[in-house]
């Protein structure tokens, strides 16, 4: 009998068929040559999209004082991460309508144009745009990067280049604060949006000329009505507005506004009744979804999604806090940080890298999904002992083991996405499993926010602090300014007690993926199973 079911085992065992034809394609992948140069290229961009989460970090002082805008300073960030998570899984569909290389050129071109507005930038209001749409467009190229290789390697191999994507990210994203600094300093604050347009326009050049892919339709035409219905407008527009609501309550949320007050609250209504719409118009459209029901049901899929929500809220948190750590309790200033968090970062992108290398020799993934979800809750339950006078080598110590437990998964629910999936999934999939990695940043680096917030306040006062928010609005940085020598200690203690519950919230995330790892399959990537055609 002919069931869905079979029919998706029969993808599975001949992925060489495209979705619009029967016929069987035969893998040819580029030359030595040509994939070295189309990595480079996917590098180049991956390097751009993870350098401007962080670069902005050191030159927004210099910005709010060129634009009088300190009122407007969240907003440089969160627009950026706004939009990159709104339209990821759209991107998704898209990468598995149209051809990759367009569709990776398009996206590229939105990151530069948005690039450019950002650096030319004549107020707050158009930097903010600028932002906006430059996440716009990098929605569309890390996880195109990581499709693009889908097409361009076998999977066997993939591990290998996926870890290197994961490798450039890590090292941008260090790189990030440093550059931001050196800019900042020794030129202008507009080079950290300037920086891209090279580095865009070479990969831009080498995409168009080395990458060569076959069509999604395997040339045959469709008509706008075909289109539109693969789109999944209706999925969209539930979709787009429920992200927007999350992202602004999150934003917002115990900051800007009470988490009671009427805003917050309309706001998660919002997201709610949205959410359960597109779940809801999801159902109803079945394969022609933006996440069809039969894929994120497939166990991999499933376990790999929640594996890499749970990581992603555990390591951005850490990223984002251990050098505010740094900051307030050693009295590094924003540069120092950023090279004092090498350790932790290049323990991450070695442990990758290792594992992306030993992967295709042992031809399974899922023993390094346990092994980092035991490294990352050792590590995590470490930096919870943290204290302000604890020796170098045990902070330094404590951080490189949590990011090798990083490293060992950070992408192998992707490599997993591509083995499983059928071809016509592939991008969906890991559009998908890139979505959940980036959601799970935003809603704990939220969550964790509050948390710091409310236990430094309540620290504060009881050691004896009297205008508690003066200290908060002072920043990691600026403790030593404002506080007198005598509360110093009892300052730093309490930064430490508040930072300490954040490393909290990434001991459980850490601990509770290994329920996400124990769903997954135990699924070879040897044999050709989930390899894409491409043409050399």
């Amino acid at each position: 009998m002919d069931t869905p079911f079979n029919k998706s085992q029969q993808s599975l065992e001949n992925p060489f068929k495209t979705p619009y034809t029967n016929a069987k394609v035969e893998p040819v992948y580029p030359s030595s040559w040509n994939l070295a140069v189309i990595l480079i290229a996917l590098c180049l961009t991956t390097f751009c999209v993870a350098l401007d989460n962080t670069i902005i970090a050191t030159a927004i002082p210099s910005i709010t004082d060129e634009f009088h805008s300190l009122e407007d300073v969240g907003w440089y960030g969160a627009v950026y991460l706004l939009t990159t998570c709104a339209l990821q899984l759209q991107f998704g569909t898209i990468y598995s309508m149209f051809s990759t290389k367009w569709v990776f050129l398009s996206a590229l071109f939105v990151f530069e144009i948005g690039s450019l507005i950002c650096g030319a930038a004549p107020n707050s209001l158009a930097l903010i745009i600028g932002r906006a749409i430059a996440g716009l467009g990098s929605a569309g190229l890390f996880s195109g990067g990581l499709i693009t290789i889908a097409f361009i390697t076998p999977v066997e191999k993939r591990s290998v280049y996926i870890g290197l994507m994961g490798g450039v990210y890590g090292v941008a994203s260090v790189a990030g604060p440093l550059l931001g600094g050196l800019f900042t300093n020794n030129a202008t604050w507009r080079w950290c949006f300037y920086i891209n347009l090279p580095l865009g326009g070479i990969s831009a050049v080498i995409i168009l000329l080395v990458l060569k892919l076959p069509s999604p339709n395997n040339g045959a035409p469709r008509h706008a009505g075909q289109i539109l219905k693969q789109l999944d407008l209706e999925g969209s527009a539930a979709f787009i507005p429920a992200i927007i609501c999350l992202m602004l309550s999150l934003h917002w949320g115990g900051v800007t506004y009470a988490w009671s007050s009427p805003r917050i609250i309309a706001l998660l209504t919002l997201f709610s009744l949205l959410t359960l719409a597109f779940i809801a118009i999801q159902i109803w459209k079945r394969d022609l979804a933006t996440v069809p029901p039969k894929m994120i049901s497939q166990r991999t899929m499933a376990g790999g999604s929640a594996f890499a929500f749970l990581l992603g809220g555990s390591f951005f948190l850490l990223v984002y806090y251990i050098p505010v750590w740094l900051q307030a309790i050693l009295g590094n200033s924003p540069i120092r940080s950023g090279i004092n968090t090498l350790p932790f970062l290049i323990s991450q992108i070695a442990s990758m890298m290792v594992t992306g290398a030993i992967i295709p020799h042992v031809g399974h993934y899922m023993p390094f999904l346990f092994l980092s979800s035991i490294f990352m809750s050792i590590g995590a339950g470490l930096l919870t002992t943290f204290t302000v006078h604890i020796a170098t080598s045990k902070w330094i110590g404590y951080t490189i083991l949590y990011g090798l437990g990083a490293g060992f998964g950070f992408q192998l629910p992707t490599l997993a996405a591509q083995t499983v999936l059928p071809l016509e999934d592939v991008g969906k999939g890991t559009a998908t499993i890139m979505f959940f990695q980036l959601l799970g940043g935003a809603v704990f680096i939220s969550a964790a926010q509050n948390v710091f917030l409310n236990s430094l306040v309540k620290g504060l006062v009881e050691v004896g602090v009297k205008e508690p928010m003066g200290v908060v609005h002072a920043g990691a940085t600026g403790v030593r300014r404002v506080v007198e020598e005598g509360l110093l200690e009892g300052v730093r203690e309490a930064y430490n007690g508040a930072l300490v519950k954040t490393f909290e919230i990434a001991l459980i995330l850490s601990c509770l993926s290994v329920l996400g790892a124990g769903v997954m399959q135990w699924r070879s990537v040897k044999g050709g199973k989930g390899d894409v055609a491409a043409v050399a």
